[in-house]
């Protein structure tokens, strides 16, 4: 998980485990909305993430194997390079 660290709109990952919240830059006029973009990108690839404000939470299944997990950040990655496009 702290390979995200360093992407687009990441200000720290926080994790015990693959547990773990991304923490991103809220957007100056819409706390929160980022985070919400990302989850609506996520799950149009099929990722169901959970968001808090601007904290992105990922706490996949204990039996989960490494594709998956490499899929996970593959997915995240793939949302935040696109999470400065502003929607409504």
């Amino acid at each position: 998980m702290h390979s995200l660290k360093g992407q687009p709109h990441v200000i720290d990952v926080r994790n015990l485990g693959l547990v773990a919240g991304i923490e991103l830059a809220s957007r100056p006029d819409k706390p929160g909305a980022r985070a919400f973009d990302c989850f609506l990108k996520c799950y149009e690839k099929g990722l169901l993430i959970r968001t808090t404000g601007d904290i992105i939470a990922l706490s996949p299944p204990l039996i989960i194997e490494k594709h998956h997990i490499d899929q996970i950040v593959e997915n995240v990655v793939w949302c935040l390079t696109r999470a400065s496009v502003r929607h409504g």
